[in-house]
């Protein structure tokens, strides 16, 4: 697992480094890490360099990590971001970007180490996945990378959040229960059904996912969806702020 920690104080760096060192040391653990003092130098490196994590200071002076996070986003839809802040009113804001953690300063052993815990964790297992079989293949699609999943013309089709879209012969009642078992997912429309992980923007009869597309919500579905949208993004930020 590759790390990168940014943060300009040099102390809290640091600090964060020493921790992350003797977590390898004492866990043996497979991972790397680098210290930058800036979200510039960061957003550079990253133009060379692919990394599992970032912890990243939200208050930086220039690019602070909330924009530096919004600009990651727009290239990297996978990295995972753990904010290091001092203030832990920016939780809620800090889940439009699809932040995993959100680590109130100051850092000590007993707040960081559960957090690489579960990340390394993440990074070995592999992912939960939705198995479906057809006459002529076998796919495995893990469920977080599922953006929403369309119905047309007795055709599935699966729009995943690398961008690919995989299309299968069925009905949405081939895989609705299954889906909506899974936190997070919901059907919006008859012929729609969302991963609220990966909804961007709920508005009056459509949502928009991260990645910029456009999805239907049916005037009928429309209050339920928003309820369950709200539920979620506050659960999210409740989980982010205990750390």
């Amino acid at each position: 697992m590759k790390i990168a920690i940014c943060d300009d104080d040099s102390q809290d760096l640091l600090r964060i480094a020493s921790l992350v060192e003797s977590y390898r040391n004492i866990h043996k653990a497979d991972l790397t890490y680098i210290s930058f003092q800036s979200a510039a130098e960061l957003l550079f490196s990253m133009e060379r360099t692919d990394y599992d994590v970032l912890f990243l200071d939200v208050l930086m002076p220039g690019l602070n990590g909330m924009q530096a996070a919004r600009e990651i986003r727009e290239q990297n839809r996978h990295v995972e971001i753990v904010f290091l802040t001092s203030s832990p009113e920016y939780a809620v804001e800090s889940y439009s970007v699809r932040a995993h953690y959100y680590l109130l300063k100051p850092v000590s052993e007993e707040k960081l180490f559960p957090i690489l815990d579960r990340l390394l964790d993440n990074f070995r297992k592999p992912e939960d996945s939705l198995r479906i079989k057809t006459q002529s293949s076998v796919l495995s699609i893990p469920y977080s990378k599922i953006e929403f999943i369309e119905v047309r013309s007795k055709k599935l089709y699966f729009y995943l959040t690398d961008g690919s879209v995989r299309d299968i012969p069925g009905s949405m009642a081939d895989f609705e229960k299954a889906l909506l078992k899974r936190p997070g997912f919901i059907k919006v429309h008859r012929s729609y059904l969302t991963n609220l992980q990966w909804v961007q923007e709920l508005r009056q009869g459509e949502l928009v996912t991260s990645s910029g597309k456009f999805v239907p919500v049916s005037r009928t579905s429309y209050p339920q969806v928003r309820t369950a949208y709200t539920h979620f993004l506050f659960e999210e930020a409740e989980d982010l702020s205990q750390y």
